[in-house]
């Protein structure tokens, strides 16, 4: 079974309480731990082993628990682990070279390692940082450094060190795929340096400094080829990037001064009146298309009339001025600025009309992703199929674009194409994703959680409860949980432990892991271990119900649905009680101060933060909050639901002005990513959880119409 949803990067994800800017993590004035390996296993073991009958559903063996235990009782190094982060944090070099002896050969050994050579990245040898992860192998800190090592080396141009430890790396996040591509685009290896072309080269949002610099440098590439440049270039204009522009044109052989730049930057107005009267040619099809961003840019509307204005002049001449090309992507720069506008104007056909005004084979995935939410936005289903076929193909292969293809086709007057939509659907269908649980309701089919194992938990041999703690890894991120380190460093290596069982295909240690971080209360980690794998499902695991007695309880008294009270909570927090968000929101149910402080006026309570913020009152607070959103918002928990995320106002914006809208065209039309993604996953969530607590309703009825905004 397809998994419920999209994975997060292995190595950087962290829990929803333990936010950070950077991957290198400061550890601040954290207490050193009095807790020790041999602690933190014996303690998880006399768990274990007390709750064994009643709970594992295995034989227990005394002998097989003391080999157990024996595997690391031994081991001290976590004792010294707080010690050493907090000399790393002062930038104790000599304290971190003691704690390298204290703590070698112990599970914890790489890190004061880690952390004296981190301190002065740049200064590592290529040689020192190979040996790190030869003698540390297969662990997230060795990935962890060798992967920022190259991506401080990129950042000083010393590509041969970058081209030195490139093979090492084995699960780059964006920045780290620029910075060993950058490396090879430097080094004769064109080739190599190709495979993050896709990522980068059309891209016109923000992306980490290294993707760019690696784009701007692609334009030297030997692959790279005329067509490429031009089509980057029409982008950059768009964005109006003076430096790509200037690169790629001179490139292109029809180099754009900084002065004509400067000169439309200042007085586009001044260059449409000049444009009229100067011959055609290559370089003024550019600056036109220059100019119309920077109109754009101020007024997409401005930027129609002018364009509307020009082509109408330019129809009567005998020799046109503006070229075909120049049209198609001067509306593709209307289109794409009216969809970013879509939470301030409102939602408008016309950026549908302007995306096949713009018809050609060269739209990126931003473009036909606007595109196509347009025309999914106004039923535009042709529109749909047109969006989709601009877009590659693995793209078009996605659960999101093949569930909107196939209910393109499903309204087509063609019997093949909605014979083919059905059999869309029930492909769609295996998966109990989002589109999946949409696309059984196409087809008759019904969720029921009891086919996944329902609210039982999966029994797991004594072998395998054993092997989770004799796994270096999952020792770590449990001995690591257990102490007073930040959750981060226990969630960094909970992850990569997942990342390597998986890898490894061992299916069977996820499960017992997960299952033990259950029993631990660590709910978090066994959702991620569950969503992370591609065979491994426990419903039990991946939707636990924690507090279902005051769920359900305040749920029923805010007149809302426990399960979506719980779709909500687990989108949230993931169950972490103590979850906190950069912005403020806390508690498993996220309330920001600010909504806490009204909702407790409503309630005729005095407002305490540390009461808003714990489990019961942040229950109670959260179900009430989202009872008076949905009563607010048309009864409608998609509105309620977008309402909670983005605020109220915005999913007021997003309601269709005449008429209604069928659910899912307006969850995909919302014009923040977040959002939109949030919603998803609630639904989804909600759908799943109303079938483990006996309620079962399907996605589409849950969803319901979207009505008229008023």
């Amino acid at each position: 079974m397809t998994k419920l949803r999209v994975a997060h990067s292995i190595k950087d994800e962290e829990s929803i309480s333990q936010k950070h800017a950077s991957k290198r993590i400061t550890v601040g004035t954290l207490r050193l731990s009095a807790l020790s390996v041999a602690t933190a296993v014996s303690a998880l073991g006399v768990s274990q082993v007390a709750c064994a009958e009643l709970t594992w559903g295995d034989e227990e063996s005394y002998q097989q628990e003391s080999n157990y235990q024996q595997d690391y009782q031994q081991d001290t190094s976590i004792d010294s682990f707080m010690a050493a982060a907090i000399a790393a944090d002062r930038g104790d070099v000599s304290a971190l070279y003691s704690y390298e002896q204290v703590m070698s050969g112990g599970l914890f050994a790489m890190y004061p390692t880690y952390w004296r050579m981190n301190l002065d990245l740049n200064s590592q040898s290529s040689a020192a940082v190979s040996q790190f992860v030869r003698q540390y192998p297969d662990t997230v800190m060795a990935e962890k450094l060798v992967a920022d090592f190259a991506e401080t080396k990129a950042g000083s141009n010393d590509y041969a060190s970058v081209r030195q430890v490139a093979n090492l790396i084995t699960n780059a996040d964006a920045s780290e795929r620029c910075a060993v591509a950058l490396g090879f685009n430097n080094g004769g290896d064109t080739m190599r340096a190709m495979a993050a072309k896709s990522d980068v080269w059309l891209t016109t949002k923000k992306q980490p400094a290294l993707c760019d610099q690696l784009a701007m440098e692609m334009n030297n590439n030997a692959l790279i080829s005329n067509q490429d440049r031009a089509a980057r270039l029409k982008r950059m204009l768009r964005k109006g990037k003076t430096g790509d522009i200037m690169a790629l044109s001179s490139r292109l052989g029809t180099p754009i001064a900084y002065s004509a730049l400067s000169e439309i930057q200042l007085n586009p107005s001044s260059f449409f009146s000049r444009f009229a009267r100067e011959p055609a040619s290559q370089t003024n099809q550019y600056l036109y298309l220059y100019a119309i961003g920077r109109v754009a840019d101020k007024s997409y509307r401005e930027a129609a009339l002018q364009l509307d204005f020009d082509i109408k002049q330019d129809n009567q001449r005998a020799v046109k001025l503006l070229n075909d090309e120049t049209r198609r992507y001067a509306y593709r720069t209307l289109g794409v600025q009216r969809m970013n506008h879509n939470t301030d104007d409102g939602f408008n056909a016309e950026a549908v009309d302007w995306f096949r005004n713009s018809l050609d084979n060269d739209f990126n995935f931003e473009e036909a992703e606007d595109y196509a939410m347009a025309a999914i936005r106004f039923s535009r289903w042709d529109d749909v199929v047109e969006a989709i076929s601009k877009m590659d193909g693995e793209t078009q292969k996605e659960a999101q674009w093949q569930y909107w293809l196939a209910r393109a086709y499903e309204q087509s007057s063609d019997s093949n194409k909605r014979n083919t939509s059905k059999k869309m659907y029930q492909n769609l269908a295996k998966s109990n994703d989002y589109y999946g649980l949409m696309a059984k309701d196409k087809i008759g089919q019904r969720f029921d959680a009891s086919r996944l194992g329902g609210s039982n938990l999966p029994n797991v041999s004594t072998a395998d409860r054993a092997r989770v703690m004799q796994d270096a890894n999952f020792a770590r991120a449990f001995a690591l949980y257990n102490s007073e380190a930040s959750r981060a460093y226990a969630n960094r290596e909970w992850n990569w432990a997942v990342k390597q069982a998986r890898d490894n295909r061992d299916d069977n240690l996820i499960i017992a892991a997960a299952r033990q971080a259950y029993d631990m209360g660590w709910l978090d980690r066994a959702i991620y271990a569950v969503d992370n794998t591609d065979r491994v499902d426990s419903l039990a695991l991946s939707h636990p119900m924690p507090h279902q007695s005051a769920v359900v309880r305040y749920s029923e008294s805010a007149g809302i649905d426990p399960a979506w009270a719980y779709g909500i909570m687990r989108q949230e927090s993931r169950f972490v009680s103590s979850a906190r968000s950069n912005v403020g929101a806390s508690g498993l149910m996220q309330v920001m101060p600010d909504t806490a402080k009204y909702i407790a006026r409503n309630l005729g309570e005095m407002y305490s933060a540390s009461r808003a913020n714990s489990g019961d009152t942040n229950i109670r607070y959260g179900t009430w909050y989202m009872g008076d959103i949905l009563g607010k918002l048309n009864y409608q928990p998609v509105l309620a639901t977008a309402g909670y995320n983005a605020g109220p106002n915005n999913a007021k914006r997003w309601q269709p002005v005449y008429g209604s809208l069928a659910a899912d065209q307006y969850v995909e039309s919302i014009a923040f990513p977040e959002t939109r993604n949030y919603v998803k996953h609630v639904m989804e969530n909600a759908t799943i959880y109303s079938s483990l607590l006996g309620r079962g309703q399907p996605i589409s009825q849950r969803m319901g119409t979207v009505p008229a905004g008023f």
